[in-house]
């Protein structure tokens, strides 16, 4: 009897080894003729390539422009996945088909144990969400939070112009732009100071936020199987950072619904003056139907995905547009004086008047076009899709294909970095950082790829 059990045992991961095989072979079937790279690896295929911490742009770079806008590359365990930055197939992606292809599994399973936010949420949840937190963001909203934002900045430039005043010394902007980024979400999100520009202050928060990215990365192999790795380092410490995410904005919200309890004479003595993100996104909550009302559950979870998606978008969007201007001091020497004649009067510019100025504004477009914060992001098909593309590509044995046949559960890759950096889009001087080109009109090529976003490249 022993055997027989022992049999069974042996049976049972065997049979789904052999079942997961054969659905890698059916999914992998229709995209054989689609070009890529060679995978060096079985177990992780092209992803270290594509997450590399120094080098994965330039292999981004590589593939597009060996193997066009749609790319055959390795995922985990053997599997197949595409990379996509054909603007058609993007469109039917993201716009058009967007109920057939949702947030990869592996995303959803590591987000949902972390943040039941609107990041990890899907379907008729995150509708519900999205309808709650889009007036939260309107440009009416945001008008609110600009001069918290203010008042904050000026406390960094302070800081600066003080280490500066007494000779020339090396100031780490990135750092610095990591402090304020936690601190502006703070005030101006959440409604609360987590003392980031204090050198002095060490932000368990804020240094939680910063190390949740590269502890995912560390477990996300194991996506599937959260609870059986629960010994492993990693995921002791993703563990850990969760307890003190959770911790803050648990004392975070507490505070916060005491205060609205009370009525608007509260909030407005707290540091958001009630016009902080949270503030307004509770008021809209409660305002709302039973059935369209988030729980407190989902409040938190709105809370850390709020911190965790603007700190690092943030911080590195500033860096980056730190880094261009002193790279062109022509274009920094151009955008102060723009700054400095809109500020003639010595006073603070109002949200209306930052949004009036085109080089402003220029500078802003084209380094987050250049360099996207998230330059990749997944989805996963619910269904076998055939979509076509912008133009045909030239396939694997050398035919012209017009369209793409995806099998359910595949994974795609959305390179916002390569179709903002499409010479075919924007031009040969796609590579190029050029403000110049928003202030003038852009290409036809653009308009016509359709390309989904806030500035028709993000």
């Amino acid at each position: 009897m022993i055997f027989l059990w022992i049999e069974v045992a042996l049976a049972i991961p065997v049979a789904l080894l052999t079942w997961k095989f054969l659905w890698q072979w059916y999914k992998q079937t229709p995209l054989r003729n689609v070009p890529g790279p060679p995978s060096p690896s079985f177990f992780i295929g092209n992803i270290g390539q594509l997450l590399h911490p120094l080098r994965a742009w330039k292999f981004h770079d590589e593939i597009v422009k060996k193997y066009g806008r749609i790319v055959r590359v390795g995922g985990f365990f053997g599997d197949t996945m595409l990379y996509v930055s054909d603007p058609r197939v993007l469109h039917h992606v993201l716009l058009r088909d967007k109920h057939y292809f949702e947030e990869s599994e592996a995303f959803l399973v590591l987000s949902d144990y972390l943040l039941k936010g609107l990041l990890s949420s899907s379907g008729d949840v995150h509708r519900r969400h999205r309808k709650l937190l889009n007036p939260a963001f309107s440009g009416n909203s945001m008008r609110y939070p600009a001069p918290i934002f203010q008042r904050v900045t000026h406390e960094l430039r302070n800081l600066l112009t003080a280490k500066v005043e007494k000779g020339k010394t090396e100031v780490d902007m990135m750092a610095w732009m990591t402090r304020l980024s936690l601190e502006l979400i703070g005030q101006g999100g959440l409604g609360y100071s987590f003392d980031a520009l204090n050198e002095r202050s060490t932000n368990r928060y804020g240094a939680a936020v910063k190390n949740l990215v590269p502890t995912l990365a560390n477990v996300a192999i194991f996506n599937q199987t959260i609870p059986m790795v629960s010994w492993w380092p990693s995921f002791n410490k993703l563990v850990s950072i969760v307890d003190v995410m959770d911790e803050t904005t648990q004392e975070v919200f507490k505070h916060k619904k005491a205060a609205l309890a009370k009525g608007d004479n509260a909030l407005i003595h707290q540091i958001g003056e009630g016009r902080d993100i949270m503030s307004i996104l509770l008021k809209a909550s409660l305002a709302a139907s039973e059935e369209d009302r988030m729980s407190d559950t989902e409040m938190l979870g709105q809370m850390n995905v709020l911190t965790f998606a603007a700190m690092d978008t943030t911080t590195s969007a500033l860096s980056r547009i730190f880094l261009a201007l002193a790279q062109h001091p022509d274009a920094q020497a151009k955008l102060r004086a723009e700054l400095r004649e809109a500020q003639m009067g010595g006073q603070d510019l109002t949200f209306d008047e930052l949004n009036n100025l085109p080089y402003l504004e220029a500078v802003t477009r084209e380094t987050l076009r250049l360099y996207p914060p998230f330059p990749i992001i997944t989805r996963t098909t619910t269904e076998d899709v055939v979509l076509p593309v912008a133009s045909p590509m030239i396939a694997a044995d050398g035919s012209n294909m017009s369209e793409l046949h995806i099998a359910k559960n595949t994974e795609i890759i959305i390179s916002i970095l390569a179709v903002n950096r499409d010479p075919g889009i924007w031009g040969p001087d796609a590579s190029e950082w050029k403000p110049e080109r928003w202030l003038s009109p852009l290409p036809a090529s653009l308009s016509n790829a359709a390309i989904p976003g806030v500035y028709s490249n993000t």
